[in-house]
């Protein structure tokens, strides 16, 4: 019997449906079996440096694929990012236990204690460019956010003061594009590092396929620093290159970004470097706080100065049992201000010397109330010329969601006749101050604040 014309239409329909759908599947598998997209008679190189022959690729578990699974005719347009998981052939050194056991002790105080969740989903990423937040990091919450916004401060720093022929203006920081924020947070990064390193060598730590380190009863295992591999560079340049070529391991969701910098910064230190600048008011760099660490002050002040003093004062001075305490004991490109609840019960301990507030460029990371954030100056002249600093624009960046673009602020330290009235009548009962005008004051104390039209934080 012929099959009617409406059942040969049906049949050809389904048929057509079936080869539409195996045709989006044969898509989708040389997408997700590719490494990097590339074109059947080219040949790609990955990110391992190994030469990969026209028409073999690998999957996300570095194995070659069989040959003849060709790539998309279109894929020299589209771009995938590099893995944030390095082969263990790349180079370098691996892990030791005894390098976990003394890493996990230097944070924790412990080798049993991890990284609660927001520190492992943490990592370092922009707003869009070209927008007025394209120089700004995206910021999580607790002790990640305070190691993202003092690298917030070296990316300001770079952008304004380091990069050769652009201009040192607010507008300029809107207008950088992805590549510019890439070889931005490499520099930053590597600059931090190499700081660290005392500006002899700089160690890299990147997470590899291979697991080094077997927990023990003595050691928990987080999954991911049992597997990692240290790079040791001696030259700045050669740092920054690095940090670029493998900027997916510190920008990529899910890899740990952070953590992996924090480790790369205290191996740059070195542990025995860390153990004579360390005291007995700090014995290691973390501390918990609701579920979560927060970084004490000595892994903040080793970012902004390359060395990790657990104190904000200059100097050193005695603690209540006569001990001596280690403060800051030189000026850096960035500084620090304070206020607030202090991180020590003893007022004086918590003071922030003139060290930190004066920095050699103007740019500060902030504590205020125990949120991190920064303010900055376009001008490199702030802080060496007084003329400059009787009225000068600051700019300010929280991090909040809420805020999207920086507070432009206008500072006026200079004393008016009607300005004692005006301070009378602002210390009356019930007037409120904004927690910023509080942190500007207690660099410029009788400076008076115009917004510029903008709400007051508070």
């Amino acid at each position: 019997m012929e099959p009617s014309e409406e059942a040969q239409s049906s049949q050809e329909l389904d048929l057509e449906e079936i080869t539409r759908k195996l045709l989006f599947l044969d898509k989708w598998r040389e997408i997700f079996s590719c490494n990097r997209l590339g074109t059947n008679n080219t040949t790609s190189q990955n990110h391992e440096g190994d030469l990969i022959s026209a028409g073999e690729t690998e999957d996300g578990t570095g194995r070659p694929q069989p040959k003849g699974q060709g790539h998309l005719p279109s894929s020299r347009l589209c771009s995938v990012p590099k893995p944030s998981i390095i082969s263990s052939k790349s180079g370098g050194f691996p892990v030791s236990l005894a390098m976990a056991t003394k890493l996990r002790q230097t944070l924790f105080g412990n080798t049993i204690q991890v990284f609660s969740s927001d520190w492992t989903k943490a990592y370092f990423q922009f707003h869009e460019p070209f927008s007025d937040l394209a120089f700004a990091l995206q910021v999580g919450k607790g002790g990640v956010r305070s190691i993202q916004m003092a690298v917030q401060g070296f990316i300001i720093k770079y952008l304004l003061f380091t990069r050769k022929g652009k201009d040192c203006n607010f507008l300029s920081l809107c207008r950088i594009s992805k590549h510019d924020q890439d070889h931005t947070l490499a520099a930053a990064l590597a600059g931090i590092l190499w700081a660290a390193g005392a500006a002899q060598k700089a160690t890299v730590c990147l997470i590899t396929d291979d697991t080094y380190v077997a927990p023990t009863p003595g050691y928990s295992g987080d999954g991911f620093s049992e597997r990692l591999q240290l790079f040791e560079l001696s030259d700045k340049e050669a740092t920054e290159k690095f940090i670029y070529d493998h900027l997916q391991c510190f920008k990529g969701e899910g890899c740990h970004g952070v953590i992996l910098f924090l480790y790369s910064l205290i191996f740059s230190r070195t542990f025995e470097r860390l153990q004579e600048e360390l005291d007995v008011a700090t014995t290691h760099l973390l501390q918990p706080n609701a579920g979560g660490f927060l970084c004490r002050q000595a892994v903040l002040n080793l970012i902004l100065t390359g060395r990790a003093s657990p104190h904000t004062f200059n100097g050193c001075q005695k603690g209540k049992s006569q001990e001596i305490l280690h403060g800051v004991l030189t000026r850096s490109d960035i500084g620090y201000l304070q206020w607030g609840k202090g991180t020590s019960d003893d007022d004086r301990l918590s003071q922030v010397g003139s060290m930190l507030k004066t920095p050699k460029l103007p740019v500060w990371l902030c504590n205020i109330n125990g949120n991190y954030s920064v303010l900055f100056s376009t001008n490199r002249q702030l802080l060496s010329d007084w003329k400059v600093e009787r009225l000068f624009d600051l700019y300010f960046y929280s991090g909040q969601p809420a805020q999207k673009k920086p507070a432009h602020l206008t500072i006026d330290t200079h004393s008016h006749h009607w300005e004692s009235v005006q301070h009378e009548d602002e210390h009356r009962p019930g007037r409120r101050f904004s927690p910023l005008e509080m942190v500007i004051r207690t660099k410029w104390r009788d400076a008076t604040i115009n917004w510029n039209g903008s709400v007051p934080f508070f």
